[in-house]
């Protein structure tokens, strides 16, 4: 699969500590991340660290490797007289509350003008709440439920593929599959209660009565469950064509265990990211896991090319291979950067008129968009995403559309 390199992108990230205007030389410019650092999603969180610390490697240091790049061949941001970069990183724990008071600290007391965060949609809601009441950027690389932009806000920017998006994509690989002869008859769509599950839940069922699909059985349960035999049973008892997961990684972990415990095997699952992107979850049970279906936007490309030398630097700071979720935190990291960067201010006001003027092209990217071109309501107009499939034991490979794809797909889902 060929994605495009990042190109402009690479440029520039500043923020001044509490100062509005034009950075000095060498000074330290700070940019708050909210992310879980601890709890049940604790490791997407690390990751999403390890991706926000590989890109501030390359900003901050001379890499010559990488070609041309902004900043990436020179130290320091050259549109801001040379200044670094500093993360201050606010643990979350998970908790919607906690996310809103460490973002609430560190504006108010780290003096960061500008936000990136928070992964879990629930979180991402309350935080850019206070980001919005305080007039500071905040620019998410990762939340995908539908009404975190659709609440008027102008300080909030999204650069992710939504559930609609997504939603689209199912229902054309879905279609494109039953050409080929798989049956798609009956889907069920298993979601938990949280931000995130509900509401792309609701969004996947409305597209796909939209496109003429049968309405999935909807399958909730409570996030972070302990024990989901009931709704694994009632699985086996529906016998549905298609499952679709939208789950993170803790209950991904457990769904998976489960139905190798109650010897469930659906003919085809679809996860829909999160918990099944997790490197964890490829650790814990990707090998009863074969042939799950998961939707990507991510390519680590030619050996050589710039995506995968950063892919390099990401697995030497994580230890792990960069996932789908941690190539969206870091292209939204990359996207505040290159607006402060055009901006030439770390005026919180100048940087957002720089993100709304945004207009990214493929080849500026690390991940496989059309572009980043925000709307007015804040999201990105040209994101996109393709389908991959775990096979041959703990690798994704892409399997749809089939321009895109490394390999074909493979029916019906193995598992164990």
């Amino acid at each position: 699969m060929k994605f495009k390199h990042i190109i402009g992108l690479l440029g520039a990230a500043a923020i001044s500590v509490g100062l509005a205007g034009h950075a000095s030389a060498q000074q330290t410019i700070k940019i708050g991340a909210v992310f879980p650092l601890s709890g049940n999603a604790a490791s997407a969180g690390n990751h999403a660290k390890a991706a926000i610390e590989t890109a501030v490697e390359i900003i901050n240091n001379a890499h010559p490797e990488l070609g041309n790049f902004p900043l990436a061949k020179d130290a320091g941001l050259a549109g801001l007289g040379g200044a670094k970069v500093e993360v201050v990183y606010a643990d979350n724990q998970g908790s919607p509350a906690t996310g809103q008071n460490q973002t609430l600290r560190l504006i108010t007391e780290e003096k960061v003008v500008a936000l990136t965060g928070a992964y879990q949609s629930g979180i991402t809601l309350t935080a850019s709440a206070i980001a919005e009441k305080y007039g500071i950027p905040f620019v998410n690389g990762e939340s995908v439920a539908a009404n975190l932009t659709e609440r008027g806000f102008k300080w909030f920017f999204r650069v992710t593929p939504v559930a609609s998006d997504f939603a689209k994509i199912y229902v054309d690989f879905l279609k494109d599959m039953k050409a080929g002869g798989a049956k798609i008859d009956t889907v069920a769509l298993v979601h938990d209660n949280t931000e995130y599950g509900t509401s792309v839940a609701s969004v996947v069922t409305s597209v796909f009565k939209d496109s003429g699909l049968a309405t999935p059985l909807d399958v909730a349960y409570a996030a972070n469950a302990t024990d989901v035999q009931s709704q694994v049973l009632q699985l086996k008892e529906k016998k549905p064509d298609v499952v679709i997961m939208v789950t993170y990684t803790s209950d991904a972990i457990l769904y998976s265990k489960t139905m190798q415990a109650l010897d469930y095997k659906p003919p085809m699952i679809i996860a829909d990211d999160s918990g099944y992107s997790d490197p964890s979850f490829i650790k814990a049970v990707g090998k009863i896991s074969q042939g799950v279906f998961n939707r990507s936007s991510w390519s680590v490309g030619p050996k050589g090319s710039p995506t995968a030398l950063i892919a390099e630097m990401y697995k030497k700071n994580s230890g792990d291979e960069m996932d789908d979720t941690a190539a969206r935190q870091m292209q939204g990291f990359f996207v505040l950067c290159e607006a402060i960067n055009r901006a030439g201010s770390t005026d919180p006001a100048k940087i957002q008129a720089a993100l709304k003027a945004t207009d990214l092209k493929p080849d500026q990217l690390m991940i496989g968009y059309k572009g980043v071109k925000f709307d007015d309501k804040g999201q990105n107009v040209l994101a996109a995403g393709v389908i991959i499939q775990l096979q041959d034991g703990e690798n994704y490979v892409a399997v749809w559309p089939k321009g895109s794809a490394e390999k074909p797909p493979v029916m019906p889902y193995k598992g164990w």
